[in-house]
């Protein structure tokens, strides 16, 4: 039976216009959504309680505090978008761990090395760096002298909270980063009668010198780096209903409270203007700062709560999902005691599978909004040297950071990197234009021409580029840029990016050979399209041409340029001429010798077998060429699974996370689900796998690992693909359902590639209900155990469908 209606679906908040970008020319105008620190609206503050019952939160939790010289592995991360921190919930010394998107050092970098590639080094590329410390000190609370300790997050109201008994009294402290207030909250209180008196403290990390005003209560430090010339700020505050609360000193001094409220905010002032140097030399960071921790000490601590609350859920509550029921004992652990018993036991734990889940999404809404997209390292440092300077890596790391927004009902978080590329684009322009082609660089056009735009490999905040040249690294950009668009169906928004996929192709055609292969299903000769000479990343010969990782990318970025020019009426002509070019690309062919899809034109391995990256098969995933539906050929499909089995079931966590992508995508739900459970696995002393805080822990090397939160966002990618696959025009349910989920579960919320978004129910294996709502899709089939149902709606529209009988 299927049920339609033309019931609105909630309506997603608008998305401001951030930038304007001339194709011609690459000018940029930055219309005053993006940057990072500024002047606020006053917050809305809700007119009743947004608060979830305990029993209908999700929840991580600890019986003791994170330590100090393991925050990365162990502190609880909270954000609003911009602003994050680490917290260690120890009783007689909070600790949190300050960060800011925008805090950078470095500048352009825009001489070449003497092999014509980019420096790399935090004195040129510069590195994502801690805004700073803030501490505070309850001296005759120490760990030893209490008890019944535990500490806590809850990701669906997006609040840290511990809490402790000492001499009868129970004490609690709450802390979140609020969007609304632009500001890290504290709350410190008590049930029994106790006191509470210490110090808070605020200090930068870069020598910086705090002051206080003893008449308004604040302390404060406001600096620049000599290189870029970034300045940046930090506050802080504090009041109490009852006690007394004075500065002392660089330090502010409370006594006696029986609650008190602490308030931190800060930033930098970085602006999205290439014109301006990605600065904006009218604003005052510090004086911003304490600003906004005034504004905020205005109003109660329930007032901050509930308007911190309700606007977290309006983004968390978007999509939900229930993959079975855990057992009581499981449900019993606390949250690294349970990670454990899960390898430890083999025994799955659906529960906690969907919480990991949820907490990608957490980590997304509290780390992408309003700002720079997430780094490397997301939001959350635990000091100034960051391997690879947390940067942005254009060969997969910033694309798989994104592969879950659109899918987990999160499109809004995706405005950050598409503001980001919107932003960068004059300056990577210019830098395409003037360096690419240097003689130096190996990755040059031989053609001796240039157009459009590409980037290295590692990029920065202020329009520079580090490590190698990457040359398809903007085509791999542009198709993340364009599926965007094809989840919202948003024409406004295609317009924005409309330049950017324009000067990918306007580089490429600048840059395509041609060459003549033999075709092996004819024996006959025939020209054919290849890349230049580049890297299949990140191994393999440096100088090869005509890989599969650009083929693949090259080819979808033409189809997508096509698309965009036909949805928005505009560059007929030149869309011709990318259709041409894109008839005779070369397309890449099984090896005779291996049985694998070449990655070069080879048959022979030319690199690692198990190598972490899956380049070659970036047209299986995220791409949609290599299909097991019939449309692709068979030994294509062969070919593509061949590859993937060789490259292994081991690899670092981000590298699972991509290979159960593609796993779903082939349909095995074995496979798939298995790299989600390495993924889970305990990381003891560096190894790979999940920290206690749930970061996911890449192993550099013996007894030393480093947080990368591509692996948390593509881990949770993978878990929804193995429920929904989607393309324009096509939905599949269920196409990599593992038996540990199979008895019963649900799912709601989840992005459809047309316009669409699904809710899910099923039972021992079997859809029981889908419902389907447009946000813009008019069309699409719907397919499940070899039924196909083709469905028409309006915008806002939804239909039911509980019938999948033949």
């Amino acid at each position: 039976m299927d049920d339609q209606n033309t019931d609105s679906s909630p309506r997603r908040p608008s998305r401001r216009d951030i930038l304007s970008l001339a194709a011609a020319a690459g000018a940029f105008t930055a219309l005053g959504g993006l940057p990072a620190f500024a002047a606020t609206a006053p917050a809305a503050r809700p007119a009743e309680s947004p608060l979830l019952p305990e029993a209908s939160t999700t929840r991580f939790w600890y019986p003791a505090p994170a330590s100090d010289t393991a925050m990365i592995e162990q502190g609880l991360p909270i954000g609003n978008g911009r602003l994050g921190a680490l917290t260690g919930n120890d009783p007689s010394r909070e600790l949190l761990l300050l960060t800011d998107a925008t805090l950078w050092t470095g500048g352009r970098n825009a001489v070449l090395d003497a092999d014509g590639q980019f420096p790399y080094a935090r004195e040129n590329f510069g590195s994502f760096t801690l805004l700073g410390r803030l501490t505070v000190d309850i001296p005759d609370h120490d760990l030893s002298a209490v008890s019944d300790y535990r500490r806590d997050l809850d990701i669906s109201q997006g609040i840290v909270s511990s809490s402790y008994v000492r001499s009868g009294v129970t004490y609690e402290r709450q802390i979140f980063a609020s969007h609304p207030d632009d500001a890290i909250v504290l709350h410190f209180t008590q049930r029994g009668g106790g006191r509470y008196t210490g110090t808070v403290t605020l200090a930068g990390t870069h020598d910086e010198t705090t002051t206080a005003d003893r008449a308004r209560t604040y302390a404060s430090f406001g600096a620049a780096f000599p290189d870029g010339g970034l300045r940046y700020g930090a506050a802080v505050t504090a009041y109490s209903s009852t006690g007394t609360v004075t500065t002392d000193g660089p330090r502010i001094s409370f006594a006696g409270c029986k609650d008190l409220t602490v308030v931190v905010s800060g930033g930098t002032n970085y602006a999205p203007d290439a014109a301006a140097g990605y600065r904006d030399p009218a604003l005052d960071p510090q004086k911003l700062a304490r600003s906004k921790v005034l504004t905020a000490a205005r109003h109660p601590f329930t007032s901050l709560l509930h308007s911190h609350v309700a606007d977290h859920r309006a983004l968390f509550d978007r999509m939900d999902i229930s993959l079975g029921e855990s057992s009581s004992v499981q449900r019993g652990l606390d949250t690294w005691e349970r990670i454990r018993a899960r390898a430890r036991d083999g025994e799955a734990d659906p529960e906690l599978e969907a919480s990991y889940l949820q907490f990608g999404r957490y980590l997304m809404i509290a780390g992408s909004r309003d700002s720079l997209p997430l780094n490397l390292q997301g939001l959350w440092l635990d000091g100034n040297d960051p391997d690879w300077m947390g940067d942005y890596h254009t060969d997969i790391n910033i694309q798989m950071n994104y592969w879950m927004a659109d899918r987990a009902g999160l499109s809004s978080s995706f405005d950050a990197y598409a503001d980001y590329c919107l932003a960068q684009l004059p300056s990577w322009t210019e830098l395409t234009r003037t360096l690419f082609n240097d003689p130096r660089n190996r990755y040059r056009n031989s053609s001796g021409r240039i157009a459009g735009w590409t980037v290295a490999i590692s990029t920065n905040i202020h329009g520079g580029g580090g490590w190698w040249w990457h040359p398809a690294g903007n085509a791999w950009l542009s198709n993340s840029l364009f599926e965007h668009y094809e989840y919202t169906q948003d024409a406004a928004y295609l317009a924005r990016i409309h330049p950017l996929l324009k000067g990918a192709c306007e580089f490429w055609e600048a840059r395509l050979l041609t060459t003549t292969v033999t075709d092996p299903a004819t024996g006959k000769d025939r020209e054919v399209l290849i890349a230049d000479s580049d890297w299949s990343p990140e191994h393999g010969p440096l100088d090869a041409k005509g890989i599969t990782y650009a083929q693949e990318l090259v080819r979808s970025l033409f189809e997508n340029y096509r698309t965009a020019c036909s949805v928005l009426g505009r560059d007929s002509g030149h869309s011709k001429t990318i259709a041409s070019l894109q008839e005779r690309l070369y397309l890449p062919q099984v090896s005779p010798k291996t049985g694998w899809l070449e990655e070069w034109m080879s048959p022979d391995n030319l690199g690692e077998t198990t190598h972490r990256h899956l380049s070659p098969l970036i047209g299986l995933f995220p791409g949609d060429r290599i299909r097991p539906d019939g449309s692709t050929p068979q030994a294509v499909v062969d070919g593509a699974t061949a590859l993937l089995t060789a490259r292994g079931m081991e690899s670092f966590g981000w590298a699972n996370a991509w290979r159960s992508l593609c796993w779903a995508r082939l349909k095995n739900a074995d496979k798939a689900y298995q790299l989600v459970v390495n993924n889970l696995r305990p990381s003891i002393g560096g190894t790979n796998g999940t920290a206690m805080n749930l970061f996911d822990i890449y192993e550099v090397s013996t007894g030393r690992g480093i947080f990368q939160i591509e692996s948390n966002f593509g881990t949770s990618a993978a878990m929804i693909e193995m429920l929904v696959y989607s393309r324009p025009g096509h939905v599949e349910l269920l196409p990599a359902l593992p038996e540990a989920w199979a008895r019963s579960g649900s799912v709601t919320g989840v992005g459809v590639r047309g316009g669409f978004v699904i809710d899910l129910r099923w039972r021992d294996g079997k859809v029981t209900e889908a419902r389907l709502r447009s946000v813009g899709g008019r069309s699409t089939t719907v397919s499940y155990g070899g039924v196909s149902r083709a469905l028409s709606l309006k915008p806002g529209g939804s239909v039911t469908l509980r019938d999948f009988s033949r």
